[in-house]
């Protein structure tokens, strides 16, 4: 009854898309008020594992240690895919763990729950398409055309999970790359102050969190890992490694250096950091320089016609009444 109630009367499918698109509306408007911004506690934790004098933090349910950054368990449905496609194999994958490492995720979890979403997207895609081509729509197509959409449409399902990532990537390393140089400069000034290079690195990630929590939650990795590791270059190769960005990979290099040779660190920071706000002003000046190719075509789309009918009108009001 309600499929045909929706296929008979299309107003009521009209005011029933209305009607969810305010609810949706409202709902990304509120969210920010009742969401909670967990980066405080993921700071925490990650911070909490530099303390290597205190015993560790045991589970509500009083399984054994293990560390903070790892409590969150995959879903059990989620691990049950993964389980029966035999997908196992996928989670030895560094490639995988790497990327969503650089996409912000922590653990096991995300890559269970990145491989089982791959697999369930697609039907979820297919099922939806279906449902508004059959019951919604209804095209004058032939069988085999509607299946074709519906298969692509699956097929386009299986990379959602990819470009979502990817996305949460790129965001990621677009704030680390607009914070970075002037979380340098705070590096510079801690070292030269005489702090040690772990001690900087907390300071400038409590300091950096305002301008970017991306970044403060890697310097706050990287610290904890400094504490922990035995061999500080890997915790400094580390940081290179997650964010994948070239010119914090060149930070490490002196880093490592500095740490391997014994060179000077506050002079290495000091070039480094002069030369990522030249890269980051370049970068500035080039898509200042790109601005009027792009504005070309918006403007003769939008401005031109505009500036034509108010300098045509006039005339062409002339010539009616005449």
């Amino acid at each position: 009854m309600v499929i045909e109630a929706l296929t008979t009367h299309r107003d009521l499918v009209v005011m029933l898309t209305a009607a969810i698109s305010i609810f949706c509306v409202v709902l990304s408007i509120s969210w920010p008020y009742f969401a909670r911004d967990k980066m405080a506690l993921r700071m925490e934790r990650v911070l909490a594992g530099n303390t290597r004098n205190q015993p560790r933090k045991t589970l509500p349910s009083g399984e054994s240690h293990r560390p903070l950054l790892l409590l969150s368990e995959p879903s059990k449905i989620m691990a049950a895919i993964v389980e029966r496609l035999r997908l196992g194999d996928k989670l030895e994958d560094k490639a995988t763990f790497q990327k969503m490492r650089s996409a912000g995720f922590r653990g096991r979890a995300p890559v269970i729950t990145f491989l089982a979403m791959r697999f369930v997207m697609p039907l979820v895609v297919m099922g939806v398409v279906a449902f508004y081509i059959f019951v919604v729509i209804q095209p004058e197509l032939h069988l085999v055309a509607e299946i074709s959409i519906i298969l692509a449409t699956g097929y386009f399902g299986y990379f959602l999970p990819t470009i979502y990532v990817n996305n949460k990537i790129a965001k990621r390393q677009k704030s680390i790359k607009r914070a970075w140089p002037d979380a340098l400069d705070l590096l510079l000034i801690c070292v030269e102050s005489g702090m040690s290079s772990e001690h900087a690195f907390r300071k400038v990630a409590d300091e950096i969190v305002r301008q970017s929590k991306e970044l403060a939650e890697e310097l706050s990795l990287t610290t904890a890992e400094l504490s922990l590791l035995s061999d500080r270059q890997t915790a400094y190769k580390n940081l290179g490694k997650r964010t994948n960005l070239d010119s914090v990979k060149s930070v490490v290099s002196g880093l490592v250096q500095s740490e391997k040779y014994g060179t000077s660190l506050g002079h290495a920071l000091r070039v480094l950091a002069q030369e990522s706000r030249t890269t980051r002003m370049s970068e500035a000046e080039k898509k200042a320089a790109g601005l009027p190719p792009k504005l070309t075509v918006p403007m003769i789309i939008f401005f031109l016609p505009v500036l034509f009918a108010v300098v045509i009108t006039p005339a062409v009001i002339q010539i009616i009444n005449t």
